[in-house]
């Protein structure tokens, strides 16, 4: 069976646990920040977990990870 290939650029957005979930970074984090208040501004920089019901279908576009 041939390889399958890894999607590149899913591949630099996401991170992947000892679990198995995955891991993203928030939209809007990186410019434009003068007019966003400190509470949005933090709970950007937080890292949060992806549903399981999008984690399927970014599994099968990381197969080795």
């Amino acid at each position: 069976m041939y390889k399958l290939k890894t999607s590149s650029s899913i591949r630099k957005r996401i991170k992947c646990t000892a679990t198995f979930k995955l891991l993203r970074h928030h939209a809007s984090h990186n410019h434009l920040l003068q007019k966003k208040n400190s509470k949005r501004k933090r709970r950007l920089k937080q890292i949060s977990c992806i549903k399981v019901s999008d984690a399927f279908s970014l599994k099968r576009k990381l197969p080795y990870i």
